[in-house]
């Protein structure tokens, strides 16, 4: 997964030193999503030829690295722009090293004639590179990436000699292109044949624009008609190009949610969005010229100090300590409680129209991966026991893998923090093209997989800019226990049980502040375990779920070799490992296996297992007696709820688990938050 950013300011006069502060600011705010090189294009006023700047490592290598080549070339940082295109990539490798030649923007050619920043994975890129080096072009790069510009000035160059100079315009040239793209992508290109022009274009990534005209409207927003962005004639604007929103917010809220197979054009001030045409893009031998399309504008529903630390020294900190708001704000008009007699309601409305199908369903199939397939394991049991429905776990590549079966008559619920995560979009076109309904469960509104399922649940748990997920495995547990209350039903048999539930939810912010305050005393648990080199964690029932995200959360930022297991299966293979070094972290809260935990905890204890144990508060004494070990109390709530309040003691220790251990907690090595790869 990579990010990629633009910037084009119209009838505005700019100076460089400000454009390239936008763009160094842009891939800040998308470096969550790439972090081990960069680069950037801008435009050299002495030359046709734009400049390019890559470099290894993070944004601030970059931004070093081009003062320093400013500097050495004598470029004039205070020369001005009234019009100005600029392109900008922070990367996470999937073809070739990190290294200045695999970074982006990528090149056709030595005189940089077309530049593409590229987000995705083009599978079909050594067909194309073989056809290229056939026409005589070298490649420079290991990238899939790099087909793609001399892929453009290869139609460029055809299409002129056929028909004469510049008789193709750059629209024409991109969707010349994408007929020859297979894979997921979202491109912006920059050509010196097309100066201050900037195309976009997306299938399957996530693309956004957004607009901003001078002076702002504060009331009505610009808007599109007959695909052209509507304004007075020559009205200074700026536009903004971005794979993420967090880019374009502190710019402008108003913003274009770009389609797959739209192609958006950004030329005179003007925004022309075409439509990838589906008769494979010629006419008598002749590049075709595509339809346009009507599209509106929308506000962003974000304020720039979701995306701010703000008092905290991380964002997984602060996303972490944001989880009773976030719950609260998950749950809001979404839960009512009656008066007198207790009545609930929970209003889903994205489901309503389908609530009927659901409760007919044949299977309910959860698909996920990661985090978002711990979330939705942690609310199989309790959507099980209301719906009566029988509930199947798939992760998503296994599922593609496998061919397993989906039938017509499944619900199969997709769940996804961003929405764009490739191995689940998959398998939701899989699940589509079988028939099943399809439910969306994302944190990320106009997300591909909020588009492409039949109906969905938005989380709302705010802006996630930490790569390890937090404060949205709550809210997710949150919503899927809420679809389990709607999918149940109000018969009086579990009228009890769901009123309970419903109780439990409302308390559940407050809970959750309470373990809040336990900061410390996992900070100095940390301490304890920082020299460690690996960490088990046991969990059944409800909080088999927990054991798996708290492992997760710690190996992925932390570094430390962890794993979550069943203790059910204990007995069967790892109790081999277990003696007085390896610390062993059991969920032991108060539910219905909890006498099983503690039959668990007393044959770790006989094996001199060196145990810490999570309870419920006032249950220390039961579960530790007989042996020595720590233990961590928690708030006890009910049980389908326990997760959510257990799973906060892990993500502590591993936030300071990983200071302490002098790892970047908010760009774990390896990782990036969403990836759209397979």
């Amino acid at each position: 997964m990579c990010g990629i950013f633009a910037y084009l300011n119209f009838n505005l006069q700019k100076e460089r030193s400000y454009i390239l502060q936008v763009l160094f600011n842009g891939l800040r705010r998308l470096e969550y999503r790439g972090y081990d090189s960069a680069g950037i294009s801008i435009d050299n006023s002495s030359s046709p030829r734009p400049l390019v700047f890559r470099q290894e490592g993070n944004i601030e290598s970059l931004v070093k690295s081009v003062y320093q080549e400013v500097s050495s070339i004598d470029l004039n940082l205070e020369e001005s722009f009234a019009v100005h295109a600029g392109i900008a990539h922070t990367r996470w490798a999937t073809h070739g090293v990190p290294a200045p030649r695999n970074s982006h923007p990528q090149a056709s050619d030595s005189g940089n004639e077309f530049l593409v920043v590229h987000n995705g994975v083009i599978t079909n890129y050594e067909v194309l590179k073989e056809t290229l080096v056939r026409h005589g072009y070298t490649f420079e790069s290991e990238t899939d990436t790099e087909v793609i510009p001399k892929l453009a000035k290869f139609v460029f160059d055809k299409a002129n000699e056929e028909e004469g100079t510049q008789a193709v315009t750059f629209s024409q040239v991109v969707l010349e292109v994408m007929r020859h793209l297979e894979g997921a992508y979202a491109l912006i290109f920059k050509s010196r044949h097309y100066p201050n022009e900037l195309i976009a274009c997306k299938r399957g990534s996530p693309l956004l624009l957004g607009v901003k005209e001078l002076p702002e409207d504060n009331n009505s927003g610009p808007a599109f008609q007959d695909a052209k962005f509507l304004s007075k004639d020559g009205c200074p604007k700026e536009f903004f190009l971005s794979s993420d929103p967090n880019a374009i917010v502190e710019h402008t809220k108003k913003v274009l949610v770009i389609e797959d197979g739209e192609v958006v054009h950004l030329k005179d001030g003007n925004v022309s969005i075409l439509k990838f045409p589906n008769d494979k893009g010629r006419h008598g031998g002749t590049i075709a010229r595509p339809a346009s399309v009507q599209r509106a504008l929308s506000v962003l529903e974000m304020e720039v100090e979701q995306i701010n630390k703000g008092r905290y020294e991380h964002y997984m900190q602060k996303e972490i300590h944001e989880q009773p708001e976030s719950l609260t704000t998950t749950m809001r008009g979404r839960l009512i409680q009656g008066g007198s007699c207790k009545a609930t309601t929970v209003l889903l409305g994205g489901l309503k129209d389908h609530m009927k199908t659901i409760r007919r369903s044949r299977r309910i199939v959860f698909v996920g991966c990661g985090t978002s397939y711990n979330a939705a394991l942690a609310a199989r049991p309790i959507l099980e026991e209301l719906s009566g429905v029988p509930v199947t776990m798939e992760i998503a590549s296994d599922l593609l893998d496998r061919q397993g079966p989906i039938y017509r008559e499944d619900t199969a619920v997709f769940v996804s923090q961003s929405g764009e995560t490739a191995d689940t979009l998959l398998a939701l076109e899989y699940a589509l093209d079988n028939g099943a309904l399809c439910v969306g469960i994302t944190n990320t509104v106009g997300s591909a997989i909020a588009r492409k399922t039949h109906c969905g649940v938005h989380i709302n748990a705010g802006a996630e800019i930490g790569v390890a997920s937090t404060k949205a495995y709550t809210s997710q547990i949150v919503v899927m226990a809420m679809l389990a209350l709607a999918v149940g039903g109000d018969t009086i048999s579990n009228q009890a049980r769901r009123e309970a539930i419903v109780d439990g939810l409302y308390d559940l912010p407050s809970k959750v502040r309470e373990v809040l305050k336990l900061d410390n005393e996992m900070k100095d648990l940390a301490k304890q375990l920082i020299a460690e080199q690996s960490l088990l964690v046991f969990g059944r029932g409800y909080n088999y779920a927990t054991a798996l995200e708290g492992a997760l959360k710690v190996k992925e930022v932390s570094l430390m070799h962890s794993e979550g297991m069943l203790a059910g299966e204990m007995k069967h293979g790892p109790l081999a490992l277990v003696d007085e070094n390896l610390p062993i972290i059991v969920i032991a809260t108060h539910d219905a296996c909890f006498s099983k935990q503690q039959s668990v905890i007393q044959q770790l204890h006989a094996r001199r297992g060196r145990l810490i144990v999570v309870c419920s508060k006032g249950d220390a004494a039961s579960v530790c007696s007989g042996g020595s070990c720590r233990v961590i109390e928690v708030p006890q709530v009910e049980d389908c709820l326990q997760p959510v309040v257990n799973i906060v003691p892990l993500q502590l220790l591993a936030y300071h688990l990983t200071v302490l251990r002098g790892h970047n907690v908010d760009q774990p090595r390896n990782l990036a938050k969403s990836v759209t790869t397979q």
